[in-house]
């Protein structure tokens, strides 16, 4: 239901507003918002929602990059519709706008606008249509089309005694999305595997069904939704379910939508409410959403319909490959598990050409060059990209044999010692574990340089302040290694186990798919394992952290080993990369502790003698961060009262 006031909002701004973005609706207003709080000089905020509806000409040459436009339902006008969610969050006081609109783009639906001291505006919006809408979340409607095709599902460490799974285990995607053309078992095929690398064995189609056994006895409730085992699913396998799916969402058109949601709010005038507020825009996104810039860039899609420059800057943050979105039967919400796309496109902003995949030299800025489109880019990760998102080829390509040199608008820094996304920082030398995990979580946190970062591209992109230089290992520097050299150190270190990388594997998934685009039609599920390409990884120092790059204080003044990999316990995958999480081995207290157990790793006494000394050199590390852009100064007191609380 919509307030009084406003309606009388929506009243005013629902009028046509152009011809992408025709109509922008203004559904909920809520002023001040955020609690009443203050953000200093910027003061207030207010934060409006509702949807914006959008067309787009399947014809015009900024759309046909659009995998299947050309065959999505048309209105009468021969224009492909869609509508999204959106959110703004700008100051109350339009004079206190500092003029920047910062885009976050939201990582599977989720993400809210914020306020900030800077007077920024904060806009979100729905961009994956395999969502199932609801409160809370930022969502796109897309056409589907007629087509079929093959698609793959994978279930491991299936719950013991299970016999029916739902297909499509994200609890976030449509329930209506990759369902099978038939019921029919004996026209899709069921395999369970031993091991990611095990031929596996058929399944026959009369030991499972397209059915709910839940409350009915095998073969069950038809159901196209889930599968059925008859004797019950065994928990060491792995299980790959292929069968042919129908009526596939457009989803490319997410990336259309946003281009034309912010142009719309940067350039537009009737109906738009930030009209003649925003001077510069900035796109930031982690992980999925970091990867959804990196397409965004890549596929062209940073040009408007009328060729003006979409964002000035952007930030894709822990992002080491590209968005899988822009194919037929697409699943956007994939990480880089077995089988799924991600890292089969280009992977770098400068040319590059990819002789181990067979591939024409290309880099990710091609398109927007040649529309002189291009962003200011930002680029940030952490160590867990190199071991489980194959971060490497980014910087040194498919052959792993050179660096390869970074394009002018781009700047790169590397968060040393990180999990995904950071840990929750502090200085504790004990840390929860990780689940389902050999070691504990890394706490080793990256928001607070991420803070300065962001502020430090801001003003690359409004005020032309050039950024700090780039932080990142290098091959000619001897700062990347291959991790099986790694082993022999941690094999020393007690209770530490082996690391285990995510391998890259080049796939083939059939004539119809564009791989540089990570565009087109999949023709073949899963796919064939044509070789697997090498990766590196950060080398480390004497406590097996990575070095180099930019560490936070805590990776300056550490407590422990944080490393940006860690191994499943149990289960499946045991042994073997455990996903997103990093791990950490802490210092023994005292010299004693440290012969006693056999430890290569200086202990805490060694290092600081005393906390006091601790806190001392928690001072100097937060100052040098301070004085190299890469810690706010509040930031920085912050540590420091946190370093002294905490006795070690």
């Amino acid at each position: 239901m919509i307030s009084g006031a406003a309606f009388l909002f929506c009243a005013a701004f629902c009028a046509t507003a152009g011809a992408r973005v025709t109509r922008v609706v203004v559904e909920e207003r809520d002023s001040p918002a955020f609690t009443r709080r203050s953000f200093g000089p910027a003061g207030a905020y207010e934060t409006l929602s509702g949807h914006f509806f959008g067309e787009l000409d399947p014809k015009d040459p900024h759309n046909v990059i659009v995998t299947d436009i050309e065959t999505a339902p048309r209105n009468a006008r021969g224009l492909v519709e869609y509508s999204a969610t959106f959110a703004i969050s700008r100051p109350v006081n339009p004079a206190k706008a500092s003029g920047v609109l910062i885009y976050s783009v939201p990582n599977r639906g989720g993400g809210s606008t914020a306020g900030s001291e800077f007077g920024h505006i904060s806009v979100v919006s729905g961009w994956q249509g395999d969502l199932t809408p609801r409160a809370g979340l930022q969502t796109i409607t897309v056409p589907a089309t007629s087509h079929t095709g093959p698609v793959v599902e994978r279930f491991i460490n299936v719950p013991a005694g299970s016999h029916t799974l739902p297909i499509g285990t994200a609890q976030y995607v449509a329930l209506t999305y990759q369902r099978p053309v038939t019921l029919d078992t004996s026209k899709a095929t069921l395999t369970k595997r031993a091991s990611d690398t095990d031929a596996g064995a058929l399944v026959p189609s009369t030991d499972w069904a397209f059915a709910d056994c839940t409350n009915t006895p095998f073969p069950g409730a038809p159901d196209p939704s889930k599968i059925c085992m008859k004797n019950a699913f065994d928990t060491a396998f792995a299980y790959d379910l292929v069968f042919t799916a129908k009526d596939p969402l457009v989803l490319g058109i997410g990336y259309a939508a946003t281009r034309d949601l912010i142009s719309f709010l940067r350039y537009g005038v009737e109906g738009n409410p930030l009209a003649g507020q925003v001077k510069w825009a900035i796109g930031q996104g982690n992980s999925q959403s970091g990867n959804f810039i990196r397409s965004f860039i890549h596929l062209g899609f940073n040009q408007d319909e009328d060729r003006r420059m979409v964002w000035d800057g952007v930030n894709p943050h822990i992002a080491a490959r590209q968005l899988a979105m822009n194919y037929r039967f697409a699943v956007p919400g994939g990480a880089a598990g077995p089988f799924e796309p991600g890292s089969e496109a280009v992977l770098w902003w400068g040319d590059y050409p990819d002789k181990a995949r067979h591939r024409e030299t290309a880099g990710m800025l091609d398109r927007c060059k040649a529309s002189n489109t291009c962003p200011k880019v930002m680029e940030t990760f952490g160590a867990l990209e190199f071991w489980y998102l194959r971060e490497s080829p980014n910087l040194v390509g498919t052959d792993a044999k050179a660096d390869i040199p970074l394009p002018a608008n781009v700047r790169r820094y590397f968060l040393p010692g990180t999990p995904h996304g950071g840990g929750r920082g502090g200085f504790s030398l004990e840390t929860p574990p990780a689940a389902g995990c050999v070691l504990a979580s890394n706490p080793n946190p990256e928001a607070d340089t991420m803070r300065a970062l962001m502020v430090a591209l801001v003003d690359w992109v409004s005020k032309g302040t050039e950024p700090p230089p780039s932080h990142y290992p290098r091959l000619d520097r001897g700062e990347l290694t291959d991790p099986a050299k790694l082993t022999a150190f941690f094999k020393t270190v007690p209770g530490a186990p082996v690391p285990a990388p995510n391998p890259f594997y080049d796939y083939d998934y059939g004539n119809g798919f564009r791989y540089n685009d990570l565009s087109g039609v999949v023709t073949k599920e899963p796919p064939a394992v044509r070789l697997i390409l090498p990766l590196l990884v950060p080398q480390i120092d004497a406590d097996g952290s990575d070095v180099g790059g930019v560490p936070s204080v805590l990776r300056q003044v550490p407590l422990g080993s944080y490393l940006g990999w860690n191994v499943t316990a149990s289960g499946y995958n045991k042994g073997k990369a455990c996903g997103l999480a990093g791990g950490y081995i802490p210092f023994a207290r005292t010299k004693a502790q440290r012969l006693a157990s056999g430890d290569p790793r200086l202990s805490l006494e060694e290092r600081y003698r005393n906390h006091n000394a601790y806190v001392t050199a928690v001072k100097a590390a937060a100052a040098q961060a301070v004085r190299e852009r890469f810690l706010l100064p509040e930031d920085a007191a912050r540590l420091i009262r946190e370093a002294s609380a905490n006795p070690l």
